[in-house]
Order: structure tokens, then C-alpha cells, then sequence
């Protein structure tokens, strides 16, 4: 990790395998619209938001309760010049344990203040983890985006 990628931690009571197993529940935290699979090595899956956001994930590395990082294969923004930045990018789930709780350190390798979709990236993963990932591992719902009739 470079200082400037994007990276968020946080700390919460449940098991490292209870943290794993919301963070591949995608659906519950990040968006009902997720199609394909998300939870094994060479899953690929996509991830839409009206005609704003929509980019192919395929996880690379999944090691149960400890690690899960995604390569994004493909991305598409409608808000900035080059359409592609994230193409290419890790988003990295690091699952430890620290002071008696479970620690989750993401890291979206890539995603640097350089890139002209930083500030809203910025805002968009602080709240997925922190608020919608957060209340999924503790309280079993999260905020993913609602199921939305997309047209591409």
C-alpha cells in the first residue's frame, strides 16, 4: 500500500468468519444489484449504479476469515474524462484480529487523489464500509443500494 491509496479500518466484536462472510455478501452492503458470483476465487461479478457507475470485479485472492482482494476487470464512469480509472485497481479486504476484536482493514490499491473520481470514490467507500459494511457484520442489515431495473 502506497500512503495515498484509499484505506479505512474498523474494528468490531464479531468473529474474523463473521466478518468474512458479510464482506462477501455484497449484495447486503454494496448494492442489490450486483450480478454473478462473490464469494470464490475466479468469481466475477458486476456492479451497476444507474448509468453513473458500473465497473467488472473478479476476486483473485480469498483466504476464509483473513483476506479477500478484488481486481477490477472493467469500470465505466459517467463523471469523469477517462471513464476507465479504476481499471486495473485491488480492493483489499485484510481480516485481523486486534485487541480482542476483529479488525478490517480495506484498501483500494490505486485509488489515489490523483485520479479525478478520488473525492467521490472517497466519500462512496467511507460510507460502504464504515456505515452499510459496518452495520451489516453487527447488526446483520446493511445500506446497500436498493434493487434498481438497469438498462445498458
Amino acid at each position: 500500500m502506497t500512503a495515498s491509496d484509499f484505506n479505512t479500518i474498523l474494528l468490531a466484536d464479531q468473529t474474523p468468519a463473521e466478518v468474512f462472510n458479510a464482506i462477501n455478501n455484497v449484495r447486503g452492503w454494496w448494492s442489490e444489484n450486483i450480478e454473478g458470483g462473490t464469494t470464490r476465487l475466479n468469481d466475477e461479478f458486476t456492479y451497476q449504479f444507474k448509468d453513473v457507475h458500473k465497473c467488472t470485479m473478479k476476486l483473485i485472492e480469498v483466504i476464509p476469515d483473513k483476506k479477500v482482494v478484488w481486481l477490477v476487470l472493467d469500470n465505466y464512469f459517467n463523471f469523469t474524462e477517462d471513464k476507465t480509472e479504476w481499471t486495473g485497481t485491488k480492493i483489499e479486504f485484510e481480516i485481523s484480529e486486534k485487541e480482542n476484536k476483529t479488525q478490517l482493514h480495506f484498501t483500494h490499491r490505486g485509488l489515489v487523489p490523483a485520479y479525478e473520481c478520488y473525492n467521490i470514490c472517497f466519500d462512496a467507500w467511507t460510507h460502504y464500509i464504515n456505515n452499510s459494511l459496518r452495520n451489516l457484520i453487527t447488526t446483520g442489515k446493511g445500506q446497500p443500494n436498493p434493487k434498481e431495473n438497469v438498462t445498458a
